[in-house]
């Protein structure tokens, strides 16, 4: 705390010391109970588990006499060990809850030393006394890997959307060519090359599947951008970029083959039904 370590989302800093050193905010005095006592959260954890992902929201618990006592989020921890915890002030804990003696989570800086070695050398001699050492690595990837295994399902759906979606998108393009079957045959009749009417289809369906990616990148931009200049985002361009031009790719094979089908069926049925 005294050299402001972890990475902040957002905090209710307001002088200098506090926007250096946001852990100062839990030594702010608690005024009346209204108001609540300073707490400080994970962000996933305020907004997933509590839905509170607000500075400024407040949260009710029970002290050590099953009294309700309000907290106040003062601070949003980024990516943090701490999810699922509550983190209040020294002064306010035992004030709150004095019938809890001793410490049970311990923050150990290995220094220079090797962490695995670290944490042998305290599971050790203290292993019988119920002491369980974990790296911070391990404990952070124990919950991404929760948060990752999310992710991975919504993907999967969106893929399956995105499946479906473009089986849609052929249908719909094959449909619209062969309804306008009379139309382009009367085009062939009057002169027009098959190669010329075949480009002229493939632009249309070019510029409206252009259109339909753009309109789509600016909505998920307006969804996204708020998480993505806070940092608590990044961009896969790489596949996000793949996926887009599949979307594109497959959307003008769809049209070519309807256009090559269409323009290779015999001119006059076709005029006869126009």
């Amino acid at each position: 705390m005294e050299r402001g370590g972890f990475a902040w989302a957002m905090s209710d800093a307001q002088t200098p010391e506090q926007k250096q050193n946001p852990w100062l905010l839990l030594d702010a005095p608690a005024g009346n109970d209204a108001e609540g006592r300073p707490v400080v959260l994970d962000f996933n954890t305020a907004m997933y588990s509590l839905h509170k992902g607000q500075i400024g929201d407040t949260l009710s618990i029970d002290d050590g006499s099953g009294r309700a006592v309000t907290l106040r989020i003062v601070g949003l921890l980024k990516n943090s060990i701490f999810q699922g915890d509550l983190l209040i002030g020294e002064r306010a804990f035992l004030e709150l809850f004095p019938q809890v003696s001793g410490y049970r989570f311990f923050l150990v800086d290995t220094g220079n030393e090797p962490p695995a070695q670290v944490q042998q050398a305290l599971e050790g001699p203290l292993g019988d006394y119920g002491f369980d050492a974990e790296l911070s690595r391990q404990r952070l990837a124990a919950f991404f890997a929760i948060q990752n295994t999310y992710l991975s399902t919504f993907q999967s759906l969106g893929g399956l959307g995105l499946l479906l979606g473009t089986f849609g998108l052929a249908t719909v393009q094959l449909r619209s060519v062969l309804e306008r079957r009379g139309e382009l045959a009367i085009m062939r009749a009057a002169g027009f090359r098959q190669a010329l009417l075949a480009r002229l289809v493939m632009i249309e369906n070019a510029l409206l599947l252009i259109g339909g990616l753009a309109v789509g990148i600016a909505a998920a931009l307006v969804a996204v951008l708020p998480h993505w200049l806070s940092g608590g985002a990044e961009v896969p361009w790489l596949s996000l970029a793949l996926t887009l031009a599949l979307v594109l790719v497959v959307g003008l094979l769809a049209g070519l083959v309807a256009v090559r089908a269409t323009l290779r069926a015999e001119l006059l049925p076709a005029l006869r039904q126009e």
